[in-house]
């Protein structure tokens, strides 16, 4: 009798800790459907964890429910290593990197930068030929388009995204070095930084139709010396701008770049960004 109740007893404990262990789990459902079908697809800039290593922010992804990644150039790729992400990582890294990806439930990294890509036709092949490998789509970059980087993106199907600053690479300025190459160079639309040089983002959007690449979005909380808010509590009109690029057919990714707050603030936060996203897009698809 005292076996069979000592065996029950670890039984009960076994049971109790069960719905401890669930919580502890990973338990974004996300119903991304209305965004594959319309195209615009969001992605993770992982700068935005920039105080974590890249594995880390792939399993906040994860905890998301965003399965599309882009990554930048220095950020650590792990506890305890000091190795760094980047065009330079060994064939060991990047099988590291890839088998991290597939165990994190099949995340994909889809875009680079910000990063200058070289401009001769040796160096381009070599970085162009690295993002193929890695499975990446769009280099984000604030390197001029040339002859060159217009021949390569168009042999690899990549696309070239000219990212903006609040001082650099204007509107105007993307359109008159992108008017002469393919449709493949174009913007990579950091709506923030728009706010912050007190560009309109929708109006700019429009302004910019068919040469958006991909986003970095952001609504802020003023235009100026503004920071990043939750997606729809902002005055960056997050719902337009989203209507506006379903409107302009655009297919790509939109990179949720949080720049503000500490950890705490953005698993706050962020949660928040992907629902307002998901809610408008399943509106917009319908």
């Amino acid at each position: 009798m005292k076996s069979f109740l000592s065996a029950l007893a670890a039984a009960a404990v076994v049971t109790l800790a069960l719905p401890c262990m669930a919580a502890d789990a990973p338990t974004n459902k996300r119903d991304d459907t209305a965004s594959e079908k319309l195209g615009m697809k969001l992605s993770l800039q992982c700068w935005t964890f920039n105080k974590l290593t890249f594995f880390e922010t792939v399993d906040k992804a994860a905890g998301l429910g965003i399965k599309y990644l882009e990554i930048y150039p220095g950020q650590k790729l792990k506890p305890d290593s000091d190795v760094k992400v980047g065009k330079d990582m060994s064939e060991e890294t990047i099988a590291d990197i890839k088998k991290k990806l597939k165990d994190a439930g099949g995340l994909k990294l889809v875009a680079y930068g910000v990063d200058g890509v070289a401009t001769d036709e040796k160096g381009a092949r070599k970085e162009f030929e690295w993002a193929k490998k890695m499975g990446i789509e769009v280099l984000v970059t604030e390197t001029k388009p040339n002859d060159v980087l217009d021949k390569v993106c168009t042999e690899y199907g990549i696309r070239l995204a000219l990212h903006n600053h609040p001082t650099t690479w204007p509107p105007d300025e993307v359109l008159k070095a992108t008017k002469d190459y393919s449709k493949l160079i174009g913007s990579c639309s950091d709506t923030g930084h728009w706010m912050r040089a007190k560009y309109m983002p929708v109006d700019t959007l429009k302004k910019l139709e068919g040469r958006v690449e991909h986003l970095h979005f952001k609504d802020l909380n003023e235009f100026g010396d503004g920071h990043d808010v939750a997606w729809g509590t902002g005055k960056g009109d997050v719902a337009g701008m989203l209507k506006e690029l379903k409107r302009q057919g655009y297919k790509g990714y939109l990179s949720i770049e949080y720049e503000y707050g500490d950890i705490k603030h953005l698993d706050e936060n962020l949660p928040k960004c992907v629902a307002y996203f998901d809610k408008t897009v399943a509106e917009l698809s319908k």
